[in-house]
């Protein structure tokens, strides 16, 4: 059995789940609750969104906006943090770093060039 099968398998079924599936199911049912527990026991509120569907859609038009607000503001001020400290924990990406030095400083062998020439080779066919 080929493991590296199953391992991308399970990454592709991880981000699908957690990027994409759990967003849309965890929205509705944020949606759900909030009307239940909210919308439904307070009068005024319950006038105005009596209807699910009519609530739903007024939620969904004013969350958009306000998540592309939040998510600029991550990009422009968080992203750069998170780069950082996920790039210090990755070994391969550190290799890579110092073997870029050693090709510059003229410290690395022909054999050491070759190799990580053929291992970035591979990273771009998506064979690493």
């Amino acid at each position: 059995m080929n493991t590296t099968w199953f391992r991308r398998r399970w990454l592709d079924f991880r981000f699908g789940h957690s990027t994409y599936l759990i967003f849309a199911i965890s929205l509705a049912n944020f949606v759900l609750i909030f009307h239940r527990l909210l919308i439904e026991r307070v009068d005024v509120l319950n006038e105005i969104f009596e209807d699910l569907w009519f609530f739903t859609i007024v939620f969904i038009l004013m969350y958009i906006p306000i998540s592309i607000v939040v998510g600029a503001w991550h990009r422009k001020t968080q992203l750069k943090v998170e780069t950082v400290q996920t790039m210090k924990q990755n070994p391969m990406l550190a290799k890579m770093f110092r073997n870029l030095l050693d090709i510059l400083d003229g410290r690395a062998t022909k054999e050491e060039i070759e190799q990580f020439r053929n291992l970035l080779l591979k990273i771009e066919h998506g064979k690493a």
